[in-house]
């Protein structure tokens, strides 16, 4: 795992990207509308060995991070406006944290959840 390092006047600062994915994590799911991240299989061939990866990616060249984020989002809700949303919160949430410039926030909507209906899960008595 490669991590960001900034030097510092007293030493050295290194931020993981373990660091930022959390950071991202936490402001998507903030915004209304975002059910959970969704695990991915990158390929056909990740599919066929159940090979689950991480639903944040995290991208560090020259200081500057692109993120990929793979979510589940509630029925009903505007894909787009919400998207939107994610991208500016996660943008906003890790620079202000770390002070890493993100170029882009990338998002797949690998799901939609829909609530089951009151009483659905309740057996026959």
């Amino acid at each position: 795992m490669q991590n960001h390092e900034q030097a510092q006047p007293t030493g050295n600062l290194k931020i993981s990207r373990e660091v930022i994915a959390t950071i991202a994590r936490y402001a998507a799911l903030e915004i209304e509308g975002v059910a959970s991240l969704a695990a991915f299989s990158p390929n056909l061939k990740g599919l066929l060995k159940r090979q689950v990866t991480r639903p944040i990616s995290i991208e560090l060249s020259d200081d500057i991070a692109v993120i990929a984020i793979h979510l589940n989002v509630k029925a009903g809700v505007n894909i787009p406006q919400a998207s939107e949303r994610v991208q500016a919160a996660v943008k906003e949430a890790v620079q202000t944290m770390t002070g890493i410039a993100v170029s882009r926030v990338n998002i797949v909507v690998a799901g939609i959840v829909f609530e089951e209906p009151a009483g659905a899960t309740q057996q026959p008595e």
